[in-house]
């Protein structure tokens, strides 16, 4: 009897360590990332931005990317989001390379519109091909040209002292950024044509709002 106890024990003791230790890695990361945010200052990095909440409509099979009313929108949630990221840039702005770079998806302009000014917003059509990486038949060449012309991108530093921005979609899961919350962000670091990208870190909207808050 004693012996199955302290089996027990042991048990709820290596669980509540685990969770524990859970907990103390997700605390590092957002330490981490929100550090970065201070480098960003510094300039020489891409945020790429997912979109804000989107639920409005949907896809159409004839979708027209100059045409929103064949597309899923963003939600009066996702402007909200998209309205308090732009406060973020107003209180503690990053040195950013304009034109900021949006997918020509109508929720990928409207976020960055939202954010940085529709006179300051310039769109790159090669982005779009992100929701094709979504496609379960896309064959094995077309993916990796869209991943080759994507890591172009990535791997390109912006102007010195400056940061580019990117406002476009999630990817796959496993696949070049991975999956990305509404409105959260990717911290890439270009290492220059031909030699790729490093993801150094990645954030909430919810984390970005509580670092500018900071006193």
């Amino acid at each position: 009897m004693h012996l199955k106890l302290r089996i027990i024990l042991v048990i709820y003791a290596f669980v509540f360590l685990f969770a524990a230790s859970e907990v103390d890695a997700r605390k590092i990361e957002i330490g981490n990332d929100t550090a970065i945010l201070d480098n960003l200052k510094m300039g020489g990095y891409i945020l790429y931005f997912r979109h804000g909440e989107a639920t409005i409509g949907q896809d159409q099979p004839d979708l027209n990317l100059n045409d929103c009313r064949t597309q899923r929108n963003l939600s009066n949630h996702g402007r909200e989001q998209a309205q308090a990221i732009g406060d973020v840039f107003k209180k503690n702005p990053f040195p950013v390379h304009f034109p900021v770079i949006s997918d020509p998806y109508c929720r990928a302009k409207d976020t960055a519109d939202i954010i940085f000014g529709k006179e300051n917003i310039t769109v790159a059509p090669i982005l779009a091909s992100i929701e094709k990486l979504k496609i379960e038949s896309l064959s094995a060449f077309e993916k990796q040209q869209i991943l080759s012309d994507l890591t172009k991108i990535f791997e390109t530093p912006p102007a010195r002292g400056k940061n580019t921005v990117i406002v476009a979609h999630t990817f796959p899961p496993n696949v070049a950024l991975g999956e990305i919350p509404n409105l959260g962000a990717v911290i890439i670091k270009p290492k220059g044509s031909g030699n790729g990208y490093e993801v150094v870190g990645r954030i909430t909207s919810e984390e970005l709002i509580r670092w500018s808050d900071k006193p």
